[in-house]
């Protein structure tokens, strides 16, 4: 568990509860796949495979599953159906760890950067000013000073709906009119959070993917005029995917990161529908990883992503 950040009670309680949909989906599709089974067989295996599959894990990670409860059986020759939720539990575990290099801190962890400068990418729907206000609220309640910039000049609601959460959250954001300069926005947020001595400076962006060539020549502008006063800015790319649309957060996932270098991943939504485990399959597959899950309307309910938390929320009954 090091490296995590304290999970406490609270927090594995509002995930258990987040992720009840799913889990309720999986346990009676699980019970169906074993159904007059004893031991761990073939057809128990095909079964189990339908079970992933159509639990929004994707085929490949379906698959890399697959194979290591095979290996598991091979090895311990006679498996007892009552013990396939936690070879589960563990192989998907241990699959995730095997993933990508190291855990993070919670938001009261030193950040390595003056200001840290987050920039945060999606499509329009998918939670990102949501997600933007709760990121706000976590750093701020951690004692960090925050800074929003509204830089998705695109859509009058953007500004709107942003300064909304700014007032909730009582943090400062810097805006411009509908129509204005989204590198613009970017330039003079980070210029505030110089002078202001912001600690964290979170940057939202225009939610297109229509038109991918112009999303990426404007992500690469904003990125390049932040440079000019942070050289290493953006620090976190961050991609927010709703999870309630399972299959084509995938889809997000693969056009933003050709489009742009995310280096961070957010899944939200997962409260709201049986497709949590999409989360599984988005952190097996990209090589990017899930830092943050949403799994409610409260401002607590972001959360950072815990793996071995995440699995054992999803598979113990």
């Amino acid at each position: 568990m090091a490296g995590f950040g304290f999970f406490s009670k609270t927090k594995k309680e509002d995930l258990n509860k987040g992720l009840e949909k799913t889990k309720d989906s999986v346990f009676k599709k699980l019970s169906r796949a074993v159904v007059g089974k004893s031991t761990v067989d073939d057809e128990v295996l095909d079964n189990l495979e339908e079970v992933l599959v159509t639990s929004d894990v994707g085929v490949e990670t379906t698959l890399r599953i697959i194979e290591r409860i095979e290996n598991r059986v091979l090895k311990d020759k006679y498996l007892n159906i009552k013990e396939l939720n936690i070879i589960l539990k563990e192989e998907i575990a241990s699959l995730l760890e095997e993933n990508h290099s190291g855990h993070f801190n919670d938001f009261e962890a030193p950040l390595d950067h003056k200001p840290y400068v987050i920039m945060v990418v999606g499509v329009n729907g998918v939670g990102k000013t949501t997600t933007i206000g709760k990121l706000a609220y976590h750093y701020k309640k951690a004692g960090k000073k925050v800074l929003i910039g509204a830089a998705d000049t695109f859509r009058a609601a953007a500004i709107d709906q942003l300064t909304i959460w700014a007032q909730r959250v009582d943090v400062p954001v810097v805006k411009q009119n509908m129509g204005s300069d989204p590198a613009s926005v970017a330039y003079d947020t980070l210029n505030s959070a110089i002078a202001s001595e912001s600690d964290v400076v979170i940057i939202d962006t225009a939610g297109r993917l229509h038109n991918k060539i112009n999303l990426m020549n404007e992500l690469a502008k904003i990125k390049k005029v932040m440079q000019k006063l942070v050289p290493e800015a953006p620090h976190e790319i961050l991609l927010i995917l709703d999870g309630s649309t399972g299959q084509n957060a995938f889809e997000q996932a693969r056009q933003f990161t050709l489009s742009t270098q995310v280096n961070a991943l957010a899944v939200t939504k997962l409260d709201g529908t049986a497709k949590g485990g999409v989360v599984l399959g988005i952190s097996d597959q990209f090589k990017i990883p899930v830092k943050y899950i949403g799994i409610g309307e409260k401002l607590e309910d972001l959360q950072i992503f815990n793996k071995s938390e995440f699995v054992d929320s999803l598979f113990n009954s």
